[in-house]
């Protein structure tokens, strides 16, 4: 199905108000204006978290942010899109605020930005992650478990509170907006995949899935991306280069604009 973003915000509004409705609440919402979509860069980490440590004391935080600000630069001069951050400087935001903040201006695209550590120091690729309860496999599992916190998500959809609602009522409309997002994130991942592999080495069973906090919002689209790995010597030195920086971002960047040019927004 093709549809637009404003669409899509309206579509969630109309089912979380037929739950408001079936409630008792009945009250009418004003369809959005026709806007661009908005893309929310989320990179990992900041202040007292430094994530990943590599081989040579990178700090994972600051690789995260370089990459996520080129990526906003990039997709700010293209102007198809607008664009925010989680985060803008070395300062330290939790999982649920991450998502909140997303939440709360409505964003159409969840993208954070990581970079990994592995057992074996020969593995070297980025990567990608999908919200799932149940990981793909052991070392998506692991992923999760270093990067999330037992936070929780508020059961809102495109700005309803559900929760004071039967619970009847706000599972099935959780679960419909759940099952929607989820596919969205889906066709996200494969282009990320795509242009990604392109650009950079990926690792091998690159589109993964796990249960990351940060990518539970039932109503926004989200990715996890992992540029590469720190705990590579050689991976490390390129994840501190500005050229390779950019070329990770290029390729971002064109996911990003396909998937939306998928739902034809843009």
């Amino acid at each position: 199905m093709r549809y637009r973003a404003y669409d899509r915000r309206i579509f969630l509004q109309l089912l979380a108000a037929a739950g408001v409705s079936v409630a008792g609440a009945g009250q009418a919402l004003a369809a959005p204006r026709r806007r661009q979509p908005l893309v929310m860069i989320d990179p990992g980490h900041g202040g007292i978290d430094p994530g990943c440590i590599g081989a040579g004391h990178v700090f994972e935080k600051t690789v995260t942010l370089a990459i996520a600000q080129e990526l906003a630069r990039q997709l700010e001069s293209a102007g198809r899109c607008r664009v925010l951050l989680t985060r803008t400087d070395d300062v330290f935001v939790s999982l649920t605020d991450r998502v909140k903040r997303a939440r709360t201006v409505n964003a159409d695209l969840f993208l954070s930005i990581h970079a990994d550590s592995l057992p074996e120091e020969q593995m070297r690729g980025a990567s990608i992650f999908t919200l799932s309860e149940k990981a793909s496999d052991k070392e998506a599992a692991a992923v999760a478990a270093r990067e999330n916190s037992a936070d929780t998500v508020a059961r809102r959809i495109a700005g309803i509170d559900l929760s004071r609602h039967p619970p009847e009522v706000s599972d099935i409309l959780f679960d419909l907006a759940r099952r929607e997002t989820n596919n969205l994130s889906l066709h996200l991942a494969q282009d990320l995949v795509s242009e990604l592999g392109r650009r950079v080495r990926l690792l091998d069973h690159t589109h993964r899935s796990a249960g990351f906090v940060v990518l539970k919002a039932p109503d926004i689209p989200s990715v996890l991306v992992e540029s590469g790995c720190l705990s590579n010597p050689v991976e490390e030195r390129l994840l501190q280069q500005t050229a390779y920086q950019k070329k990770l971002a290029t390729g971002l960047r064109q996911s990003i604009h396909d998937y939306f040019e998928r739902a034809a927004v843009i």
